[in-house]
């Protein structure tokens, strides 16, 4: 049987990831209240911002831009930014 976590995104019991998507107190908060589907769904929305903005993810400015939207993504925030060429499904 899977680990379910009580998600942050959908607000409701789901499938909970396998392991802190990365170390320390963040991570932990992730793998703790974060779904599989939702980390997932946030991997490609990230990906789309780095390719579509061309950031640098080296760059302090980047990292820190992804922080705020990975914090948006999660908290279901309007503010979220969009890829600008992408079309709805």
């Amino acid at each position: 049987m899977s680990r379910q976590v009580f998600c942050r995104k959908y607000q409701q019991e789901m499938e909970g990831l396998d392991f802190a998507p990365f170390p320390g107190a963040k991570g932990q908060e992730f793998f703790e209240n974060v779904s599989k589907q939702a980390w997932g769904e946030w991997l490609k929305h990230q990906t789309t911002l780095i390719n579509e903005k061309r950031l640098n993810v080296f760059e302090p400015d980047a990292k820190k831009f992804l922080e705020e939207q990975r914090e948006k993504f999660f908290s279901n925030d309007e503010s979220l930014e969009k890829a600008e060429g992408l079309k709805p499904e």
